[in-house]
């Protein structure tokens, strides 16, 4: 019997768990309330921050209480454009203007967007890293329901009520720089987690990876792995519907 694999241990967490003691907190849109959902409330960018960890910068925007004399801090994902001292709006009745986070029925077919609800209330969960965006392709006001293209290039139908913060998040064009070097590489993932560096499945024995051995570095059996295989065989391609290259130019359907 071989040793437990390193895609095992990751499961039990132990070594692997994220490293978030310096990080800036949930990047979240409001709870949804009265205001919102009849109307809109003001806020202000007070400051923008980077968070360890993550690609994309965090805005901490500040609103005054509806209920109560005080104020709230909220901390958004910044979107392209946004800057300290402006003033963004929440809400149904809020204008078409970056940074301003109105449900995705209100929007018009073409709209960029991003942080996304998938589930009305959830406080956003699509289109949240870098430079991504999603795009409004259809309303179906009858039935309740946009149509949005996600950045993956997938099109998902959401609830009209989903909110969504209009302007693709900033901070694009971040792997465009190569790494260079290892001690940047090292830097990026002490933010992160322990995933690097990585050696590769064929560089062990065969008591350490089911691609180990051999006196070549070679895998020696097919790549692919079913979805139904034991923890200590699951690597390389799980499931894979194809492999290889993609051939041909990807034609982009509404």
């Amino acid at each position: 019997m071989g040793r437990v694999i390193r895609s095992q241990r990751k499961g039990a967490g132990s070594i692997f768990t994220a490293r978030t003691h310096r990080r800036k907190g949930a990047a979240k849109l409001r709870a949804i309330d009265y205001s919102e959902r009849e109307g809109y409330i003001r806020g202000l960018v007070k400051e923008i921050i980077h968070d360890p960890g993550r690609g994309a910068p965090l805005a901490k925007v500040q609103f005054r209480d509806p209920y109560r004399f005080k104020t709230r801090t909220e901390l958004f994902i910044a979107t392209e454009g946004m800057y300290t001292g402006q003033f963004v709006y929440c809400g149904k009745t809020a204008k078409l203007a970056v940074g301003n986070t109105l449900p995705i029925g209100q929007l018009p077919e073409g709209s960029v967007i991003s942080n996304i609800e998938e589930k009305p209330g959830d406080r956003g969960s699509l289109a949240r890293a870098s430079g991504n965006y999603a795009t409004v392709i259809g309303q179906i006001p009858e039935m309740g329901i946009t149509r949005v293209r996600l950045p993956s290039g997938s099109k998902k139908t959401l609830k009209s009520d989903c909110r969504g913060t209009v302007g693709m998040v900033a901070g694009a064009g971040r792997i465009d720089k190569p790494l260079l070097k290892a001690g940047r590489a090292f830097y990026k993932h002490r933010a992160k987690r322990n995933s690097w560096p990585r050696t590769r499945g064929v560089a062990m024995n065969p008591v350490d990876h089911v691609h180990g051995g051999g006196n070549h570095q070679h895998i020696g059996k097919a790549s692919t792995v079913s979805r139904s295989s034991v923890p200590g065989q699951k690597v390389g391609l799980i499931a894979a519907r194809r492999t290889g290259l993609i051939r041909g130019s990807k034609e982009n359907k509404n």
